[in-house]
């Protein structure tokens, strides 16, 4: 009796793990020989795995680390937005972590459900979704571990080995010609063949000096030539008619192939008419955090490119959300990304599976930066002529190392 009581007890077990948090179809991962599962043996454990700790690093090159630690052994890391690290901090440790301790980590929709509406009233277009995402990147990053499977596998297969990038380029408020025009050039020569300008305008909207901007884009085409794709990012900085007649002649003189929130991200209305007005392709979304929001840019702004971020949007649960609007209207989706090393690695899978459009994805280079992250994974990402390879590790496919990630925490 006691032999067919504990044959019953497992494939309830079984039964009941078809219904954790997508771990369900990858069943026969569990028991791969090569898998890192810690101490967990069969399925009917995964109802024992718990959250024991969710540690946010301010690290000194400007980033937030976040591990998310359990009772199995596994540790899973995830990345939040750098637009305030200790703010965001503070909303982890005091606001969302003790909402998701001691829970199963497998649960990511009932886990991303409960940190979101548990402290909506917090604020949803900042801190909260960006806090929000660093940890719901390292779950996704703990499901990936446990199975063995790279987090491009979990979201269904990518549809390409490596993704071809642009270089980013910003300051131009802040920068003569010729140092954007030497910029582009180096970016060329590292292998990109694709360049968006960023002027980061910020607050100092609106039309400060849109002949600066135009003498930067137009000699930045010039310099590179013809070949070079080339995208141009107002970054808010424009009133509407002045984003009409800068766009029409970058589109018309100059050729670029896409042109970012050319006026105030909120004014969805003026967005629109800019849309209506020129024929490049206008793109927004890094200042949207939630599926909501991306409705609201889709249905009102109109825009042509979607722009998620991961490390803002609330993480990879919202942001397969946030493509499947991409998809049910047609939308072309090149995230936004800023971040060199989890960031980025979160990205390569999102776009390997979601952008069906083989257009270039977004870099920020920040030679310093990143060299100053790298030393903290055994297997950093390698640029390689424009392009980077999706990771094949398990989860997001970066191997951290503890120890170095110390010698740069704050």
């Amino acid at each position: 009796m006691d032999k067919i009581n504990k044959e019953n007890n497992r494939k309830i077990s079984r039964r009941k793990f078809f219904y954790l948090g997508g771990a369900g179809i990858i069943l026969s991962a569990l028991f791969n020989k090569n898998s890192i599962m810690g101490n967990i043996q069969s399925p009917s454990d995964f109802t024992d795995i718990k959250i024991t700790a969710v540690e946010p690093w301010i690290l000194k090159a400007g980033s937030l680390f976040i591990l998310v630690r359990t009772n199995a052994g596994i540790t899973g890391i995830g990345e939040c937005s750098p637009m305030n690290i200790r703010v965001n901090a503070g909303m982890i440790e005091n606001a969302i972590a003790p909402r998701i301790i001691g829970k199963n980590p497998l649960d990511i929709n009932i886990l991303w459900e409960s940190m979101y509406f548990g402290t909506y009233k917090l604020g949803t277009m900042g801190s909260q979704p960006e806090s929000i995402a660093g940890i719901d990147i390292a779950l996704w990053d703990i499901l990936g571990k446990i199975v063995n499977l790279p987090l491009y596998k979990l979201l269904g297969g990518r549809r390409r080995e490596k993704i071809r990038m642009y270089s980013s380029i910003g300051n131009g408020s802040r920068r003569t010609v010729d140092e954007m025009v030497r910029l582009a050039v180096d970016s060329v020569e590292k292998g990109f063949t694709a360049l968006k300008i960023r002027m980061d305008w910020g607050n100092n909207r609106v039309d400060v000096n849109p002949e600066h901007d135009w003498k930067i884009i137009s000699q930045v085409r010039k310099t590179v030539g013809d070949n070079i794709e080339l995208g141009f990012d107002a970054n808010n900085g424009f009133s509407v008619s002045t984003a009409i007649g800068m766009g029409k002649r970058m589109y018309e003189e100059l050729g670029i192939i896409h042109y970012e929130e050319p006026i105030a991200q909120y004014d969805y209305e003026g967005i629109a008419q800019v849309v209506e007005a020129v024929d490049v392709p206008i793109a927004a979304g890094e200042h949207e955090y939630t599926r909501w929001q991306f409705r609201d840019l889709i249905n009102i702004a109109k825009v042509d490119i979607l722009q998620p971020d991961l490390v803002k949007c609330a993480g990879v649960t919202e942001a397969v959300k946030i493509a499947a609007l991409a998809s049910a209207h047609n939308k072309i989706l090149v995230p936004h990304q800023t971040q060199p090393t989890i960031g980025n690695a979160v990205n390569l899978h999102f776009i390997s599976c979601f952008a069906k459009a083989e257009v270039a994805q977004e870099f920020n280079k920040s030679d310093k930066k990143t060299g100053t992250l790298n030393r903290v994974f055994k297997n950093p990402l390698v640029f390689d002529n424009g392009y980077f390879s999706v990771p094949e590790g398990a989860g997001i496919g970066l191997e951290l190392d503890e120890n170095e990630l110390k010698k740069i925490r704050i």
